[in-house]
């Protein structure tokens, strides 16, 4: 089957244009913007949806990259090798990746109203963040509705046989743009807007990925000492000496 001159454009090269800006852009931003790679805080203008939002967000995250990690990097040989069937690979994938982007889904709205409510941190929004948080929400809210669709409501879709050897292909450089040209439009839109974030992470908070302080899980403990404030008594090997001395 011949492969269409936009399947080449939308399935080979503009990912690899997006990887590409992904790597230069983190490389400049890096020798350019060091004062610029932080998480840009805001907790000390609003706290209390932060408290709640902030967790939800980055542990449903976690838990979404763990499960993309597993479904397009892993071939489904491997899982069948360790004895995992399809279905019960599918049942979990499902329903823990439910559970996950709910979590993901809830903290990023949370974080999302916090911003736009709060009129200190809508004024200190830049233009970073006007970019980062629509082209966010629209990559988790399509892969959610992907998997609502076609395998929570639907008869079920095996993206592994499609997305995922699509994905597999582009980075080890043999792209095959028609594993995922006949899937499903939610799946499509998903990887594009996910290729689009890609593009996008160097310009954003979101370097700050790379700065997470392992280290401190290894780093010996700091000894404090309190330094008295009252005077010790002089002593008789700590003579008094006269104010006129």
């Amino acid at each position: 089957m011949s492969t269409s001159a936009a399947d080449l454009l939308l399935w080979v090269a503009f990912p690899y244009v997006c990887l590409a800006v992904f790597a230069v852009g983190h490389v400049w931003r890096y020798r350019h913007d060091q004062f610029g790679w932080t998480t840009h805080t805001s907790q000390l203008l609003e706290h209390r949806w932060l408290r709640y939002g902030s967790p939800l967000f980055h542990l449903g995250a976690f838990m979404v990259i763990a499960g993309h990690v597993v479904g397009l990097a892993v071939p489904a040989y491997w899982t069948d090798a360790a004895g995992v069937s399809e279905h019960a690979y599918h049942a979990t994938a499902v329903w823990a990746g439910s559970v996950a982007g709910l979590a993901m889904v809830t903290g990023l709205g949370m974080l999302c109203a916090r911003r736009l409510l709060t009129r200190r941190i809508r004024l200190g929004t830049d233009r970073s963040d006007k970019v980062l948080f629509p082209l966010l929400s629209a990559t988790v809210l399509l892969g959610i509705g992907a998997t609502a669709v076609h395998n929570v409501i639907g008869e079920g879709y095996d993206y592994r046989a499609t997305v995922s050897v699509w994905f597999r292909g582009v980075f080890i450089l043999q792209p095959q743009p028609e594993s995922i040209s006949g899937a499903p439009l939610l799946f499509q839109l998903h990887a594009l807007t996910a290729c689009l974030l890609f593009a996008a992470w160097p310009f954003t908070r979101l370097v700050h990925v790379w700065s997470v302080p392992v280290g401190y899980l290894a780093r010996p403990y700091l000894v404090y000492r309190g330094r008295s404030t009252t005077a010790s008594p002089p002593g008789p090997d700590r003579p008094m000496h006269s104010a006129h001395s």
